[in-house]
């Protein structure tokens, strides 16, 4: 069967997150978005891991629904005929440790298909530090052992690197990470399959990187409030169920794995460099000519991820492997509607369109990706269906994003609306 996953999510037991980010809560959601598996994230945290077993219930294998299986709807008569939606239990772990004599700081995400395989990694990492203390708990472990705990607790599961190029915690980060897979993960290399490309890159700046060409390349919201599930996620055409997800990240072009929706890139936070400080944002070239000093300040650059993958390139243009997947750039409906109503994204006027919208075509990104644009334009509006239009071509305006803040991608220019 088609569906779309988002396997990476918070809980509100992690910092900085929404209380609405429950399990009904992120099943409201993944409804209106148009997702039917999303993971349960946070499984190392004592807390949440008896809210996922008092609340949900073993479903196809590896997969669990939830035991009432009835999601309150997030509007209004907003979708009463619903496709139920599947979690999967993962948790993200931060690992920083020394190696190679530098401060390593590294973001991976867990899976398992159990909870006793949960409860066997819990026990073990509790050794180690707090997991009560965040969703997202900090280990002083080298990033291979914790491989090696997983494998020995939980030999069905798997790991995916986080964010992969995120400067601060993540493989290949500019501040604290790798230069290569192998020097992080060593021998325990083989058993990483997936990398997690995050919000400030995509499949296209990736696949310059010869050394990426066996892995398959994920995209997930990584959202700390539901609502942000699904601007990023994953395409699948397999069995539902745990092991069918795997085999399929294992062995995309023969299994099942279709591909990603992805960010433009550039609304990534981290995708140039820059000093959010003095509100300065370079293009790679211009950082190196400045010896990575802010020109204002003197202080040293975050450099950005599209700089740490021309670091790392041994390619001029990306080679996609034989029978690549697809992925698609797409902007949040409620970021379209935002720039249509010249209002802010979060004001009750977008809330209550994107409201209509979804009651008139369905899942927000079936109105993205597959409605055709004649039916925007009859049902709703000229304007909403030139937007579309306009993104499903990647005709796209770019302000790109720098040292944590997001960039801007817009569809209209300045009086054209």
């Amino acid at each position: 069967m088609k569906f779309i996953a988002d396997l990476h999510v918070h809980s509100s037991f992690s910092r900085a997150t929404s209380k609405k980010s429950d399990l009904p809560g992120l099943a409201g959601w993944a409804v209106v978005k148009g997702i039917k598996v999303v993971a349960t994230g946070d499984f190392t945290h004592p807390g949440w891991l008896t809210y996922l077993k008092t609340n949900l219930t073993p479903a196809e294998p590896g997969l669990f629904k939830l035991k009432e299986n009835k999601i309150p709807p997030v509007f209004p008569d907003v979708l009463s005929q619903f496709d139920p939606v599947r979690f999967i239990l993962t948790s993200e772990i931060s690992c920083i440790y020394k190696k190679g004599g530098q401060i390593r700081k590294i973001h991976v995400v867990l899976y398992a298909p159990d909870f006793e395989s949960v409860e066997k990694i819990n026990f073990k990492l509790s050794t180690i530090g707090n997991l009560k203390a965040d969703g997202r708990p900090i280990l002083g472990l080298d990033v291979k052992h914790l491989m090696e705990i997983l494998l020995e607790q939980c030999p069905q599961g798997f790991m995916i690197p986080a964010h992969i190029w995120t400067p601060w915690f993540s493989l290949f980060g500019s501040k604290s990470g790798f230069d290569s897979i192998e020097e992080c993960f060593e021998d325990l290399t083989e058993h990483i399959f997936a990398l997690e490309t995050g919000l400030s890159s995509d499949p296209e700046m990736n696949r310059r990187i010869s050394s990426l060409d066996r892995f398959t390349l994920v995209s997930n919201s990584d959202c700390h409030s539901p609502s942000k599930l699904g601007r990023e996620a994953n395409l699948f055409e397999t069995d539902l169920d745990f092991f069918s997800i795997r085999e399929a990240l294992k062995n995309p072009y023969s299994n099942g794995f279709k591909g990603t929706i992805e960010f433009y890139p550039e609304e990534g936070k981290y995708h140039f460099d820059g000093h959010r400080k003095c509100g300065i944002c370079l293009e790679p070239a211009e950082t190196i000519k400045l010896n990575n000093l802010c020109p204002v300040c003197q202080k040293p650059l975050t450099v950005g991820v599209m700089h740490r993958v021309l670091d790392l390139a041994d390619r001029d243009q990306p080679v996609y492997p034989e029978g690549q997947t697809d992925f698609f750039n797409l902007i949040p409906l409620t970021e379209v509607f935002s720039e249509i109503l010249r209002v802010g994204v979060n004001t009750k006027t977008v809330l209550k369109e994107y409201q209509r919208a979804i009651n008139l075509f369905g899942p927000e990104l079936s109105i993205l990706q597959d409605i055709p644009i004649e039916e925007i334009n009859h049902r709703h509006s000229s304007i909403l269906a030139e937007a579309i239009k306009r993104l499903r071509e990647g005709t796209v305006i770019k302000n790109p994003g720098y040292d944590g803040q997001f960039g801007v991608v817009r569809l209209f220019s300045e009086n054209e609306i």
